[in-house]
């Protein structure tokens, strides 16, 4: 019984995960790896030590980057000092206006920030989508983490 129930709630998880790649205000693959943590304290299926390590690692390494990969997008596209700090700011005040401030935010702060700073509006512009398709970036690299875990989630319970 108690194994059914650690199921339901690490599928839940995952699937709460996957959604939060998405949505911005869940943290998608901490819930994800929640869930397969649910998964291995069943007698239904055991991952290794050093598989749960290495998950562990690489969610810890997507969420770090999640908040970088927009800033780096804006500065690999041509952005200066000021579009970087304007995309980081724009990510911060971003997380006040869910969803669609996360996804504008470091847009129109690394556009701000490059105006202040005296470049053209076709470079700031630039600089602009260069965070947002770092964004994007990051939020493929999310789901493909959490879509591993599904994998490996269904991939554990039809062998068990």
């Amino acid at each position: 019984m108690a194994d059914i129930l650690l199921i339901i709630l690490g599928s839940l998880c995952l699937l709460i995960g996957l959604a939060g790649c998405i949505l911005p205000a869940l943290p998608g693959p901490p819930l994800a790896y929640a869930g397969m943590l649910l998964l291995h304290f069943t007698e239904r299926a055991q991952f290794t030590t050093v598989e749960l390590i290495v998950w562990l690692v690489l969610v810890i390494i997507v969420q770090i980057l999640d908040y970088f990969v927009p800033l780096l997008g804006a500065k690999y596209s041509g952005g200066s000092r000021w579009g970087e700090r304007g995309c980081l700011a724009g990510t911060l005040v971003g997380l006040f206006f869910m969803p669609w401030g996360i996804i504008l935010g470091p847009f129109l702060g690394a556009v701000i920030g490059e105006l202040l700073g005296g470049r053209e509006t076709k470079d700031a512009l630039r600089s602009g989508f260069g965070s947002l398709l770092g964004f994007l970036l990051g939020t493929f690299v999310k789901c493909a983490l959490c879509g591993y875990f599904i994998w490996k989630f269904v991939g554990a319970l039809i062998v068990a």
